[in-house]
């Protein structure tokens, strides 16, 4: 009976919130001062825990970091679907901002894929102006961004070579035919469904978590249509190769999962736990996955230059 006490119950649950603030301060390029902190306290007879708490990164911090992403998103979907990126309206802010690189349109065969896409760009364009304006003065620049379809040593091109797609010298470009266009939607959507399934727990705000939830909500229809689509037309194995590519980036624990089934009769469009639940990843790992690398650092792959704002480093996973 005792162990079933509120006071306990509440107890476990606060040492179970500062577990996962550790957890987020080491994976994110706030780790250094939090734990910086969390020393001198400690040796002066303060608490490390309530430091590490009180660094926590702020609402409109976790929303600049989604708010890089859904720049690259929608640059992605702009140019696939209408040949040309966002607005300049839609790009400055805080921070350094910079150029987009590479980008065309879609010769699109299939209508239906036409569609879905065209769906999906105003829906992604809409995020952007959605989170720009829910922060304002606060909302970081757009950062510079690499798209290239034609570089061989493009991030789409070496992405795909990690998954095995192509070999050294060729290229891949995403923007090509209708089955390129979904292998690269395919990179971003789920790494968007992670990130903001990752970042729920940190934002303190209602307004801004039911928010949230709800571009969440979004992206995880986006992944799901592009998975559908990309089952239907047998791009099982492909997608495997990419997911097993972006698990070897973010950390030892095989989560990723492709659109192929335990069997042939059996798809996996919703990549799920035992328990039927979608992971999450943390800020760094999702930087990881954009950076094309595995080190700590602060910039590559598909931002050059690194994201603007104050969550901007990789994890290390060396």
């Amino acid at each position: 009976m005792f162990n079933s006490s509120p006071i306990i119950d509440l107890l476990e649950r606060r040492a179970v919130k500062r577990e996962e603030r550790r957890h987020f301060f080491r994976k994110t390029g706030g780790v250094a001062a939090g734990l910086a902190v969390g020393t001198l306290l400690g040796a002066c007879g303060g608490s490390g825990d309530d430091a590490v708490a009180q660094s926590a990164p702020t609402d409109a911090e976790i929303l600049n970091f989604a708010l890089n992403l859904e720049y690259l998103e929608a640059q992605f979907y702009q140019y696939a679907v209408f040949g040309m990126g966002l607005p300049a309206s839609m790009m400055t802010g805080v921070g350094t901002q910079g150029a987009i690189t590479g980008g065309a349109k879609v010769p699109f065969a299939d209508p239906l894929v036409a569609a879905y896409a065209k769906e999906i760009a105003k829906d992604e364009l809409d995020h952007v102006r959605f989170l720009r304006a829910a922060l304002g003065a606060s909302a970081v620049a757009h950062p510079a961004i690499n798209i290239s379809g034609t570089d061989p040593n493009g991030p789409f091109s070496v992405a795909a070579r990690a998954a095995g797609l192509i070999t050294a010298g060729q290229v891949f470009n995403p923007f090509a035919d209708d089955n390129s266009f979904l292998l690269g939607a395919y990179i971003f959507e789920d790494v968007g469904v992670t990130a903001y399934k990752g970042a729920s727990p940190l934002i303190s705000s209602k307004t801004f978590l039911e928010a949230a939830a709800g571009i969440l909500a979004a992206e995880a229809y986006h992944a799901g249509l592009v998975r559908t689509v990309m089952y239907a037309k047998g791009l099982a194995s492909a997608s495997v190769a990419i997911s097993n590519a972006r698990d070897s980036l973010d950390g030892s624990t095989d989560v990723d999962q492709g659109i192929a089934g335990a069997t042939p009769d059996i798809a996996n469009i919703v990549p799920l736990d035992d328990n039927g639940i979608a992971f999450s990843r943390s800020p760094g790992d999702v930087l990881n996955i954009v950076y094309l690398n595995k080190d700590a650092v602060t910039q590559g792959g598909f931002f050059p230059a690194g994201v603007n704002g104050s969550l901007a480093m990789s994890s290390a996973y060396v």
